[in-house]
């Protein structure tokens, strides 16, 4: 895919309502664009910038931002608070598995432990079986992600299996990755490798990006080096923060030994661009520690055709991401 069309694709899906995200209100440009921006924000570890954002939408009713919004608090605040609470309530309420998910789990409540919770407030048990009874419906429709879905309420592999032969290409990858940690029957190593590979390559191109780093080092150790500079060019080219790092390290080295073209200009661009992760992750650290040793081979001229590489890059990809899992 071109990366002048990224962008827009990634904008688009960000514009449209997931299928297990429920039917809130329709939102006014404004409000789908503090949404858009504040699951951005989210995704960059930046949860308290993505707060007031996610509020926007989410007092307008929409339930996927109502999801991300109560995210967003609890993890910054390490807690469930009432207002995390009653935004996945309102989310759950209108259809979002996610939502009913955390609320089956909200065990530690004090109310719960005591058993003496508001007359009206469901209990997890209750939200269990809604989540439940609601991926098993979607699912039954053939849903790849409602069947993941069913997995994460019942724990039962075979859902996981389903959803990662449907297409859905997060499971996809974790179930490559559960078969690389010994979950599984395989007669021989080499079948449980073929898996895992084949898992991995079908995530890769599926789209996700962690998939495609580990297709990549799958292809690497084949010594398929044009495999692995590939899809490591490609991860990055959807935002995914650590696959940047990774791209942009591998052009900073004069002598690669993947392979990689000796690019410092744009090296520095990337990694340069990492700088505006300033919320969690720790990636300013890493990007610190890195740029240095490229600079210093590079002129001033190139270090300001580096700076505008990196404006350049912003406005022509996807926004950089960590892409956590949704739960």
């Amino acid at each position: 895919m071109r990366t002048s069309t990224l962008r827009a694709y990634f904008i688009i899906a960000l514009l449209m309502l997931a299928p297990l995200s429920g039917f809130g209100a329709d939102l006014t440009i404004e409000q789908q664009t503090a949404k858009s921006q504040g699951i951005v924000l989210y995704n960059q570890f930046k949860a308290i910038s993505a707060t007031p954002l996610l509020k926007i939408a989410a007092d307008a009713g929409d339930p996927d931002a109502q999801y991300y919004l109560a995210e967003a608090i609890r993890k910054n605040k390490k807690y469930m608070t009432a207002e995390a609470l009653g935004a996945y309530e309102a989310s759950a309420l209108q259809g979002n598995i996610y939502s009913m998910i955390r609320l089956a789990g909200d065990k530690n409540d004090l109310c719960v432990a005591m058993g003496n919770c508001p007359k009206g407030r469901k209990e997890p048990e209750a939200w269990g079986k809604m989540a439940l009874d609601t991926a098993s419906l979607e699912a039954a429709k053939g849903n790849a992600e409602a069947m993941y879905l069913m997995y994460r309420v019942t724990g039962d592999d075979k859902w996981l299996e389903k959803s990662a032969e449907k297409g859905f290409a997060f499971a996809q990858y974790f179930l490559g990755i559960r078969y690389r940690g010994g979950h599984g029957f395989f007669l021989l190593p080499s079948s449980r490798a073929e898996a895992v590979e084949h898992l991995m390559k079908a995530a890769a191109e599926g789209g996700y990006p962690q998939g495609m780093l580990e297709y990549g080092a799958i292809l690497a150790e084949k010594k398929d080096l044009q495999g692995f500079r590939l899809w490591n060019e490609k991860a990055a080219e959807t935002g995914y923060a650590t696959a940047v790092f990774g791209y942009g390290s591998y052009l900073g080295e004069e002598h690669s030994e993947f392979g990689f073209p000796y690019d410092p200009v744009r090296s520095y661009a990337l990694l340069h661009l990492l700088l505006e992760l300033d919320g969690g992750g720790g990636m300013p650290d890493y990007v610190n520690f890195a740029l240095p040793d490229i600079s210093a081979q590079m002129t001033v001229e190139q270090i300001e055709k580096a700076k505008k590489l990196s404006q350049e890059w912003k406005v022509s990809h996807p926004p950089l991401s960590f892409f956590p899992d949704k739960l």
